[in-house]
């Protein structure tokens, strides 16, 4: 690789740290700034990945060509490796590079490997999914250290909505001290409107760029996971990809409880297996929320106790129709996955870190199914502020 393919790539990095907006940093920005050589930020496309990256190198005290910003998918770079671009920035005196979009190099899990192994350079790298990572063959897992990232939480959404700044609040926090906290955050705020907005409209941060066109933009976002991300990590031919699409409307359709495996597959047209396999897609494109009984295994093919779409914005964008208890669960499940043990509960709706039963409804939802059980708490929509074992559904949008 000559250094004019350098030069042009530093010269892009330049225009878009330059052009980055200093303004609004996510929950996970501050993992940017942890000392580790090999930095995978892994989430959901649209939840401000590559904002955050910019945002990081444009606040670090370091000359131009020592900071390098390139995406995987550049055209300038389609037929040099990653590898060979990094020692070109090495060479030059170059420290820290972001790789954007990994996941559209087929090569990246050997690529990042070399670098991490040959080269003395920090590397931050985000992507659409782990799952290559979490089966690398070139043992990149033990190299990297990875951050799934979640779209917005309401406190994030909150602060961008009233301009204000939030604590952050444990599940132990809410089931010890909720009261006081409520009553502490409603003097600052409307929670139960600016709720209502969120659960519709409030999960990525590209809401707040266009708010009149942002049902149209999920939805293209939706459609970019499943016909360019899913098939760019998974082994999936172009013309089965409806098939991803029509599973999605009907389980817009389906209540979580009633998942039906049989009936899903004769649905579509496909069998048993490559429907596990679809979801198991879906779920890695976070698309889809899959909530599984303690103890399930491994196996791709076992079913999930409870399957939602990945968040509510998604269901108000893809279904005609939503039961507002799927849309209850569904806000929870999303809030506690993946910063907690979530799993299914044979009593109540959802068991976090083996210690907490969680029973969620609206706010005449009462104790009868979970009365007996220890540690156990109704989870009420429309309300504001709860007592004693019964806590607004809201607050739990207050978890990172």
């Amino acid at each position: 690789m000559g250094s004019e393919i350098l030069e042009l790539l530093i010269e892009n990095s330049i225009s878009l740290i330059d052009n980055c907006s200093v303004g609004y940093k996510r929950y996970f920005y501050d993992y940017l700034k942890e000392d580790i050589k090999l930095l995978g930020i892994i989430g959901a496309r649209g939840t401000g990945k590559t904002t955050a990256i910019l945002q990081y190198l444009k606040a670090l005290q370091l000359p131009y060509h020592k900071k390098l910003y390139i995406s995987a998918d550049m055209v300038e770079i389609s037929d040099v490796s990653l590898f060979e671009i990094a020692k070109e920035f090495e060479k030059y005196g170059g420290e820290i590079l972001a790789i954007d979009e990994i996941h559209k190099n087929p090569n990246f899990e050997q690529e990042l490997k070399n670098i991490y192994d040959r080269l003395n350079i920090r590397v931050i790298f985000s992507g659409s999914s782990a799952i290559k990572l979490e089966h690398s063959k070139a043992d990149l897992s033990r190299r990297a250290i990875i951050k799934k990232v979640k779209n917005l939480s309401f406190r994030e959404f909150l602060e961008l909505s009233v301009g204000k700044s939030f604590k952050r609040y444990s599940v132990e926090d809410i089931v010890t001290n909720h009261t006081d906290i409520a009553l502490s955050l409603k003097k600052e705020f409307k929670p139960l409107a600016l709720f209502k907005e969120y659960l519709k409209a409030g999960a990525y941060p590209y809401y707040f760029e266009d708010k009149v066109r942002y049902k149209e933009r999920l939805e293209a976002t939706i459609n970019v996971v499943i016909e360019v991300d899913i098939p760019s990590i998974f082994s999936i031919k172009f013309e089965h990809i409806i098939n991803l699409k029509k599973l999605l409307k009907l389980l817009c359709n389906s209540k979580p409880y009633e998942l039906n495996i049989s009936a899903l597959s004769q649905k579509i047209g496909i069998g048993r297996d490559k429907l596990y396999t679809y979801l198991h897609y879906l779920s890695k494109g976070s698309i889809l929320l899959p909530i599984y009984q303690k103890n399930r295994g491994d196996s791709i093919f076992t079913k999930p106790a409870k399957l939602y779409l990945y968040n509510t914005n998604l269901y108000f964008a893809y279904c005609k129709n939503s039961e507002v208890g799927t849309i209850r669960e569904s806000f929870f499940a999303n809030a506690i996955v993946d910063m907690y043990d979530l799993n299914y509960a044979n009593q109540g709706d959802f068991l976090v870190d083996e210690t907490y039963t969680f029973e969620i409804g609206g706010k005449n939802k009462g104790f009868d199914q979970i009365k007996d059980i220890q540690n156990s708490f109704v989870v009420a929509d429309d309300i504001e502020v709860g007592f004693g074992n019964k806590i607004p559904l809201w607050l739990f949008g207050f978890l990172y």
